[in-house]
């Protein structure tokens, strides 16, 4: 049925009972600090992580291989922190074993290709160079 030129149609809704009410905080996720204290000491894991990792974007104006280095050290330094810390506050995105995966992984795989980078690379591993050469042509 249209009415002015707009056909009415019934919209579909998601039914009340599969409607989200709240999300769960992660694991860990939860203030270092008390309530009183002001939010730069309540945040501090995440503070020093992000010090970090502004720390070496910078230096990477002077020498990228360090700059680099200090931003991969940035997030093996918020693994160990999740995985050492009971409460980290902002730093908590997912559940602890997935944050701690992933902080070290990434933070693993920065540093390696970084070690590996030309000119001069600081570390040279045969087999990936091989993928390398054979997978670009």
């Amino acid at each position: 049925m249209a009415v002015g030129g707009v056909a009415w149609r019934r919209r579909w809704r998601v039914p009340e009972k599969y409607r989200t009410r709240d999300t769960a905080r992660p694991e860990g996720g939860g203030r270092t600090a008390g309530g009183d204290a002001p939010a730069p000491i309540r945040q501090w894991p995440l503070l020093v992580v992000l010090a970090a990792t502004l720390t070496g974007l910078l230096v990477t104006l002077a020498d990228f291989r360090i700059g680099l280095l200090v931003v991969g050290g940035a997030l093996l330094a918020a693994g160990v922190l999740r995985a050492w810390l009971p409460a980290v506050g902002m730093l908590a995105v997912r559940s602890r074993f997935t944050d701690i995966v992933t902080y070290t992984l990434l933070g693993a795989v920065i540093v390696l290709l970084t070690l590996m980078a030309e000119p001069r690379p600081w570390l040279e591993v045969p087999f990936l160079n091989d993928i390398l050469r054979f997978s670009a042509g």
